[in-house]
């Protein structure tokens, strides 16, 4: 089986399973509503984008069992809204709005920026130093921390906070550091280190983002 048949299948019983949280719990409150709507819907355009223009990182032969391991552990993402529901939380309307907010944006900057490189690479083969990624070399996954970080404040808890963090220090950056490892092969990209940010944009860097037009291989594999 491939990787993202594993992760696909976690984002397509997303909505489902929050939605039986709600019935199990008898529990139909804003917060839940709320949290169905977010992460139910980016579960769908997951599963859109892997459709549409999947990447190709997650297209790599496993083991069932790796498989299963593989949903196991993005499973620990359901933790937030099992707490949600169970817990009867009822976060402030201030607390919805930031949340809704922060997660538009990382739902525009994760997939657009997704968008972007899928279709640059498919047409011409280069360097990605314009656009979502002229000063930020990750920009997809600063969207996702961003929108996960929407889902864990609709909890007020802990523990998702820490998944997040976990996710990131254990999946995020070690990806994000073994593509720069991969990209400094070409002389080009030292330019481009220096003026873009590893996850956090660098909005006063030096030089022209679209001075760069050298050929290279610009991926999150």
């Amino acid at each position: 089986m491939k990787i993202k048949q594993a992760i696909d299948l976690h984002k397509a019983l997303t909505f489902p399973f929050i939605l039986g949280l709600m019935f199990f719990y008898d529990n139909f409150t804003i917060g839940p509503w709320v949290y169905l709507a977010l992460h139910g819907t980016y579960g769908i355009l997951w599963l859109l984008k892997s459709k549409i223009y999947p990447d190709k990182q997650w297209e790599e032969e496993i083991p069932i069992a790796t498989g299963i391991g593989t949903f196991l552990i993005v499973g620990l993402y359901w933790v937030a809204p099992f707490i949600l529901v169970s817990s009867r939380s009822e976060p402030p309307a201030f607390l919805i709005a930031i949340a809704i907010s922060t997660n538009i944006f990382g739902v525009f900057l994760h997939y657009v920026s997704d968008a972007q490189k899928y279709y640059t690479l498919k047409y011409r083969p280069g360097l990605i130093t314009e656009g979502f990624f002229a000063r930020c070399r990750n920009t997809n996954y600063l969207g996702e921390i961003l929108i996960y970080l929407a889902f864990a404040m609709l909890v007020q808890h802990w523990l998702p906070f820490v998944i997040v963090g976990g996710f990131a220090i254990a999946i995020f950056i070690p990806n994000m550091l073994k593509k720069d490892k991969s990209l400094s092969r070409y002389p080009e990209f030292e330019s481009y280190r220096q003026r873009s940010g590893l996850l956090i944009p660098k909005l006063f860097g030096t030089g022209n983002p679209s001075e760069t037009t050298a050929i290279a291989q610009n991926s999150d594999g």
